[in-house]
């Protein structure tokens, strides 16, 4: 029997009630299906972490986890650390050195999801936005010179290699040629003249090696409107970090909404283990009330399955989720329910067992 071993940074805020669920779906879904198996280890590290030891994970954190087949990460943030310090002393850390350099967001309307768009209907909005991940406007090169004084100016240096360039883009055409759809290059070559042209070139560059794949390349402010006025042209998404990060919430935003927006940090390779995340937040002020929709949480279950080499139950899950959204009989109150957060892994397996 193939046994799973996750590791599991449920964090701050609504982190862990919304990845408590996620793990009572992994685990049932196991028990189902019968030929594997899997256990979390959870690891107390966030927000609180830091206000109690000044760190927002120890100096062996990632020699913990490195042994993991996946960390399940729920949530980072909180009032009273600044955001800098919990993104970068986490998240970032475990992208980076873990070399999470695909950043997957699916922006898919399910049937039975709300949608702010009018006359959209759920193929209309289905596309796979491949993020890079480790450098670009996030690789944290700058400097503030002459501090607190009238002089006063800050530097932050965009990365773009060859090398992190090319792997992201080379992904995205493997994933376009798979799964025979169109690719899409989102850029801003026509005023960052070093970093985009350089991007797109490269861009032009791979296509050369994939003639059976249709590209198009958009840039980003054009594309924010298009992913508003007509999404269904976008099916495979390529670009930055930065403009990645904010298109993919723009994509949330028209596909259900930040409670059904997931995320995974692959590292193809597979030399470090991958992160999987739901990608809404801690939303402090909900925190502890029991109504967090925990749907992303369980989305990213989805791909860590799909990663994991479990496809098929990848594949059952997001139907299942989406049963659940049509059905609309156990809902939290953002999707117009009144189920609370713990409810929804266990009405997820009941379909799930149908």
């Amino acid at each position: 029997m193939e046994h799973f071993n996750i590791a599991v940074i449920a964090g701050d805020g609504v982190g862990p009630e919304v990845i408590e669920e996620g793990k009572k779906v992994f685990s049932g879904i196991s028990r189902i299906d019968g030929n594997f198996s899997v256990s979390f280890t959870d690891f107390p590290w966030g927000c609180e972490y830091y206000l109690k030891t000044g760190e927002m994970m120890p100096a062996d954190g990632m020699d913990l986890l490195r042994g993991f087949d996946a960390v399940y990460l729920g949530a980072v943030g909180y009032p009273g650390v600044p955001d800098h310090i919990s993104l970068g002393g986490l998240l970032l850390r475990i992208r980076r050195g873990f070399d999470e350099y695909i950043n997957l967001r699916p922006i898919r309307l399910l049937k039975g999801a709300p949608c702010p768009l009018a006359d959209v209907r759920p193929e209309d909005v289905n596309m796979i936005v491949v993020r890079e991940n480790s450098e670009g406007e996030y690789a944290n090169v700058g400097a503030r010179l002459y501090s607190d004084t009238e002089r006063e100016v800050a530097f932050q240096t965009a990365v773009f290699s060859r090398h992190g360039c090319e792997r992201v883009i080379r992904y995205a055409f493997e994933l376009a040629r798979h799964e025979k759809r169109s690719l899409t290059s989102i850029s801003k070559g026509n005023a960052l003249r070093y970093s985009m042209v350089f991007w797109d070139e490269v861009f032009a560059e791979i296509g050369q090696e994939y003639p059976d794949v249709e590209t198009h390349s958009l840039l980003v402010d054009a594309a924010s409107m298009f992913f508003v006025k007509d999404p269904k042209r976008f099916e495979i998404v390529v670009t930055s970090n930065l403009f990645g990060d904010i298109l993919t919430d723009l994509g949330a935003a028209i596909a259900g909404g930040m409670g059904l927006a997931a995320g995974a940090n692959l590292n193809p390779e597979r030399k470090y283990p991958s992160m999987f995340e739901p990608i809404h937040g801690s939303a402090p002020d909900i925190a502890g009330k029991g109504i967090a929709n925990p749907l992303a949480s369980i989305w990213s279950v989805s791909q860590m399955l799909e990663f994991l080499g479990e496809r098929e139950w990848s594949q059952r899950l997001l139907s299942a989720i989406e049963i659940l959204l049509m059905e609309r009989r156990i809902l939290t109150a953002d999707l117009g329910g009144s189920a609370k957060t713990a409810d929804i892994g266990a009405a997820v397996l009941e379909i799930l067992g149908r």
